[in-house]
């Protein structure tokens, strides 16, 4: 038996960012006997996706919208593939949620003169409904959240990633988590009655990308290896506007945000001119997907910039009212250099978000008893298109939802399983498979699977090229397998192993890599951020079906199951005017 310590707790929540957090401090309203522990691979307030959230929160309030209205266009967006019933959670549940933020844990909104919540243009949407704090809506929301979190006194163990989700003895519950304490090098389970799995997504596998290079789909990654249906893997949203700023820096890729394009940017080609109108009649104001697509395109003709992109270009605007109103990336911006007020800055698309992930339904319940998901680490809210500002909204919808959830259910239906001690040997013995190999380096394989992603499973897809990149994942897998880390004699060397934590990403990042390109080969149509140039056309919207992947016997499955249109079908609508 390996050496690892087992702590318990009833209620132990996998990430911090909005779902993370929403769902802690609605548990511990909803059941405050129970002991909650949320555990997060960095620093709570400090890490994860929703922190870096600029743009806003999309909430129907304002006279002339409605929740039907957002309610379609989010449906439109996602190309007729959402579950419906969640998305109808979304767009309801975020007009009370938008009010606890504010009114409860104190969260403020940037106002309009009259005194009400301002509500700014994001593209995709037919009414301006995104809520925001300037372009730093994503601190303001954490910030707030945490504060909460230290103010209840509930636990937390930071610097702990999940490596497993242990099953009960049967199978047919959890049992907990194994995780390590990065702190120690020393693994850690976790016995718990109820799990939320609310880890975040992060495609960092594609060669431009926004999140942080320790967001690497750990979530998703243990979901598929504990058997679990992931639904609309293939849909990886690339942004429009990642900054363009040299394959030198960490800032490459960094979100310049919706809020721009809905306030009268434009983008232009690599001699100065505007394309946008070409593509979509709404120009820049188009949704991600045809923007991206559509860059892509003008990239290709050469048309570029000095680093290989497009500019987005603010110029002809008010300079002092874009100091004012995105002061954050204007100074992001000029740390690298850049005069995003006054001048135009070059930018590339970057990978975003991933619209797929692990079934669940609108409760916060998966497949495995005691184990609830919310936030990006889901699928089915988004379809095959997010819209800007529907992201942190589906966080902290779900992630209260959950909480709510998981605190009602506990009490009477938690109880701590016997782990399946087979399956916490075999993860700890996929962890320590780098340290008994010759140490190498790992870069060579991230550009490879950057590589990969971006030329093979990007912006633009086809039957040879996802061919091709599924033989060339497995092989790099096997190459990553035969790469070791130097753990010292004993393993005395694993206290805040950087290069140890390197390889246990690369391996998850693969894997979810190779679910991403098997669920691109299985459809055979474009829709959203799904482009087939061999299947350019959208088809069938009235029998639209998702892709469903999971791994059976080691090898990852595909299959398709049918939308169920619980409330609108293509050609109806729900809109309010």
């Amino acid at each position: 038996m390996s050496d690892f310590e087992t702590i318990e707790t009833d209620v132990l929540i996998l990430g911090a960012g909005g779902a993370g957090l929403f769902a802690a401090l609605h548990v511990n309203e909803t059941a405050p006997d129970l002991s909650v522990t949320i555990a997060v691979k960095g620093l709570l307030g400090k890490c994860g996706c929703t922190r870096m959230v600029q743009g806003g929160y999309n909430v129907a309030l304002a006279p002339g919208d409605s929740v039907e209205r957002h309610f379609m266009d989010t449906i439109e967006g996602g190309k007729w593939l959402n579950d419906q019933d969640l998305a109808w959670t979304l767009v309801t549940v975020a007009q009370e949620r938008v009010r606890e933020l504010e009114n409860e844990l104190g969260c403020f909104f940037d106002r309009n003169e009259d005194g009400s919540v301002h509500q700014k243009a994001f593209a995709g949407q037919t009414f301006d409904r995104t809520v925001h704090k300037g372009d730093l809506t994503g601190i303001e929301i954490i910030g707030r959240l945490a504060e909460q979190v230290w103010a209840r006194g509930l636990n937390r163990i930071e610097d702990h990633r999940a490596v497993e989700m242990i099953p009960s003895t049967d199978g047919q519950s959890i049992a907990g988590v194994l995780m390590i304490d990065m702190r120690t090098g020393r693994f850690v389970f976790v016995k718990a009655k109820a799990v939320l799995l609310a880890t975040g997504g992060g495609p960092t596998m594609y060669r431009f990308h926004t999140p942080s290079g320790d967001k690497t789909a750990d979530g998703m990654a243990m979901a598929l290896r504990a058997g679990l249906p992931l639904r609309d893997m293939e849909m990886v949203q690339f942004h429009p506007t990642g900054l363009l700023a040299g394959a030198e820096t960490r800032m490459t890729g960094t979100v310049l945000e919706e809020g721009l394009r809905g306030y009268g940017a434009y983008l232009l080609d690599g001699d100065g001119e505007r394309f946008m109108d070409k593509y979509d009649d709404r120009a820049e104001r188009a949704t991600r997907d045809i923007v991206s697509r559509a860059m892509f395109a003008e990239m290709r003709t050469g048309k570029i910039g000095p680093l290989g992109g497009l500019y987005l270009s603010m110029g002809h605007l008010d300079e002092a009212e874009v100091r004012r109103l995105f002061k954050g990336m204007v100074e992001r911006c000029a740390d690298c250099g850049f005069d995003l007020a006054g001048d135009k800055v070059e930018v590339v698309p970057t990978a975003h978000y991933m619209m797929g992930g692990v079934e669940f339904t609108a409760d916060g319940g998966t497949e495995w008893n005691g184990l609830f998901a919310a936030g990006e680490d889901t699928g089915g809210v988004h379809g095959a298109n997010r819209l800007g500002g529907n992201g942190v909204a589906n966080s902290t919808v779900f992630g209260g939802i959950a909480g709510d959830t998981i605190g009602r259910w506990t009490p009477g239906q938690g109880f701590f399983h016997d782990p399946d001690n087979t399956a916490i040997e075999a993860a700890i013995g996929l962890c320590r498979t780098p340290l008994s190999n010759p140490p190498g380096d790992l870069e060579p394989i991230r550009i490879r699977l950057a590589d990969i992603m971006w030329e093979d499973v990007g912006i633009v897809r086809d039957a040879t090229s996802l061919n091709r990149a599924m033989a060339d994942l497995t092989a790099l897998e096997a190459d990553l397998d035969g790469i070791g880390v130097d753990g010292g004699i004993g393993g005395d060397n694993l206290a805040y192993n950087l290069t140890w934590h390197d390889w246990i990403n690369l391996k998850n990042l693969i894997l979810v890599s190779r679910a991403i390109t098997a669920a691109a080969l299985s459809r055979d149509d474009s829709r959203g951020a799904h482009y087939r140039a061999d299947f350019p056309e959208t088809r069938n919207l009235e029998s639209s079906a998702f892709t469903r992947v999971r791994i059976k016997d080691g090898a990852i499955t595909t299959e398709t199951q049918p939308v169920n249109f619980t409330r609108v079908k293509p050609g109806e609508t729900l809109l309010v005017e």
